[in-house]
């Protein structure tokens, strides 16, 4: 049996899917993804928590590049693949939908039970305060303080950043928390820097009613989403992944589709 059609069948087989999607599930909307089929890392790693805090060189860079890769992630809209996950929601086979991804791109298809593992990239958060500010309005304060920047093109770098190197960035200037004038940073988990503790307990919560794993575009590379997996096939939940490539978890895996993943899915539009 194909391989497509194992997957209609593992869909239409089960009514409480757990569904995990990675980069691969918004490459078609135009958002770099970071590994190649080998599961390797395509760039340079991205920026880490401790490199974001521990320097003010390090957080110019940050911003620089996002204020120019803004412009064009802010317009970013679902592809099929988004969509066909909020039809597998609203026909009532997929109770939780976690993401690896901060685009908000599943909750703009239609997808309501939907938890950000990583944050989200269009709010941005003090780390001295927790004042929250939305990411559209930094962008503008950013332009302001910066409208030689605003200009530039680069190409797109995953998670809104551009390629920007050769820059000379020491003279980017980085607006302060205005409420108490803390380092402001971009609401998501940076490489380095821990998960919260709400959403892994919502995704262990939600893992233990479901009967099935779907993974979506992930190479599951990072531990915070392979637990997920990890725990399933301990649990004897089959699991099932839509990748191109290798994953971490390719021996855990009842089977895997390898075709881009609105392709793959398909069939519920």
């Amino acid at each position: 049996m194909p391989d497509s059609a194992r997957l209609q069948d593992f869909v239409h087989g089960h009514d409480r899917i757990f569904v995990l999607t990675g980069a691969g599930c918004s490459t078609n909307s135009g958002i770099p993804d970071y590994r190649d089929a080998d599961g390797q890392w395509k760039r340079a790693q991205p920026m880490t928590y401790q490199a974001f805090t521990g320097t003010h060189a390090a957080r110019q860079r940050y911003w620089a590049r996002s204020l120019v890769g803004w412009r064009s992630f802010g317009r970013v809209r679902p592809n099929t693949a988004h969509e066909a996950l909020a039809r597998l929601e609203a026909r009532g086979k997929s109770r939780f939908l976690l993401t690896q991804n901060v685009d908000r791109l599943h909750q703009a298809a239609g997808s309501r039970e939907v938890v950000d593992l990583h944050g989200r990239l269009d709010r941005v958060r003090c780390l001295g305060c927790e004042r929250v500010i939305p990411r559209e309005e930094f962008q503008q304060e950013m332009t302001r303080r910066n409208p030689d920047w605003a200009g530039l093109e680069a190409a797109r770098a995953p998670d809104g950043d551009a390629d920007l190197e050769g820059q000379d960035f020491s003279s980017f200037d980085v607006p302060p928390c205005p409420a108490c004038g803390g380092v402001l940073k971009p609401d998501v988990v940076f490489f380095g820097e821990g998960v919260p503790r709400d959403r892994v307990e919502a995704a262990n919560e939600a893992l233990e009613t479901a009967d099935a794993v779907l993974v979506v575009g992930s190479s599951l590379m990072v531990w915070s989403g392979f637990r997920f997996v990890q725990a399933a096939a301990r649990a004897g939940k089959p699991v099932v992944a839509v990748n191109i490539g290798r994953t971490r978890a390719d021996e855990l895996l009842a089977f895997k589709v390898e075709q881009p993943c609105g392709e793959a899915l398909s069939f519920l539009l």
